[in-house]
């Protein structure tokens, strides 16, 4: 039996916690998946998976044998890669998830530049503001802003950005302007709601050096980035997101910035991936390069200060930008 085989593929089975899932990642077929996890489970003898017609779950000799399995999975890649870096390009399909604002605004337009360097790379961009599972839905690498929660993954901080609440002047003509966080009562939202959960997400302010949370009157919930910037634009309230998303629309003065004074606090920005991907050659240039891409942009490296050496637009933005006469992902997106 090829143990090394059997412990990447025990790993993949856990990981995608599906026998078929882990065949078709690994592009084996199904029969030779469970044969060599019948065949490690009788070279061990130790059960290590519990199955039945619904789920998998880990065994307490299965979780114990999960763990030394990642290590020593990881440390034969870490060998590999020192020999195998100087001569040979990252290489293979890498799957990348990040929310669709940040894709499109900010790497797409210098994607170009990622496949001059790594043309062996296959990527598959995801685009979407849903969480996502990385290991049962075998992505590679995940963009996430806010606190992370999940201790099993590891994190690199790429960026951060500041937000900021916004109204068309239309809104504003109409019911005036709030001076206060307290005059927010008088006025109505386009409110997020969470894909994973459903619940309205409250609104942030800092307030004398403190982090004060208000829940805003609406009408009308989003869970789409794309969908609550245009639901702003339509004048349908009040919203409050990434500075990044409404620079030009602030800039044109399709939008004005309301309580400039009180802004949330900056949002952190990670790249994600699991443990026992960590030392992936191709996992580990797409963090460089994306990290390299954030630092380049004062709007999502946290050093916003005025500067506009990095204006940010989509796909059709070409022309609208040039008639504001404004460098486009001059430096870098975001």
């Amino acid at each position: 039996m090829d143990r090394l085989l059997a412990m990447q593929v025990f790993t993949r089975v856990v990981d995608m916690n599906s026998f078929t899932r882990a065949a078709e990642s690994l592009r084996l077929p199904r029969p030779s998946v469970t044969t060599l996890i019948q065949g490690l489970e009788s070279f061990l003898g130790a059960r290590l998976l519990q199955r039945t017609t619904r789920r998998l779950s880990l065994t307490p000799d299965g979780a114990a044998y999960y763990e030394r399995c990642v290590r020593i999975l990881a440390e034969v890649e870490e060998t590999e890669a020192s020999f195998l870096s100087t001569n040979r390009r990252p290489h293979g399909k890498l799957r990348i998830d990040m929310p669709g604002s940040i894709g499109r605004l900010a790497v797409i337009p210098r994607l170009r530049e990622f496949r001059s360097q790594y043309p062996d790379i296959d990527l598959q961009l995801g685009l979407s503001d849903r969480p996502v599972d990385l290991l049962q839905e075998g992505v590679d690498c995940v963009v996430r802003v806010g606190v992370l929660q999940d201790s099993s993954l590891v994190a690199r901080r790429i960026g951060q950005f500041e937000c900021t609440t916004v109204a068309t002047p239309e809104y504003i003509a109409k019911s005036g302007m709030p001076r206060t966080v307290d005059e927010l009562t008088q006025h109505r939202a386009v409110n997020y709601f969470s894909s994973r959960t459903g619940g309205v997400m409250d609104w942030s302010f800092l307030v004398d050096g403190k982090e004060v949370e208000v829940k805003m009157k609406g009408s009308m919930s989003v869970n789409d980035a794309d969908a609550y910037l245009a639901c702003g634009l339509e004048g349908f309230g009040l919203i409050q997101l990434p500075r990044f998303m409404v620079m030009r629309h602030l800039e044109k003065g399709q939008l004005i910035e309301v309580l400039p004074d009180l802004r949330p606090l900056p949002m952190p920005i990670s790249a994600v991936y699991p443990h026992s991907r960590h030392l992936s050659s191709k996992v580990r240039v797409f963090v460089d390069w994306i990290a390299a891409v954030f630092d380049g942009c004062p709007l999502l490296s946290g050093r916003e200060s005025g500067d506009k050496t990095c204006t940010l637009r989509t796909w059709e933005d070409k022309e609208a930008a040039s008639e504001l006469n404004t460098p486009i992902l001059s430096g870098v997106a975001a």
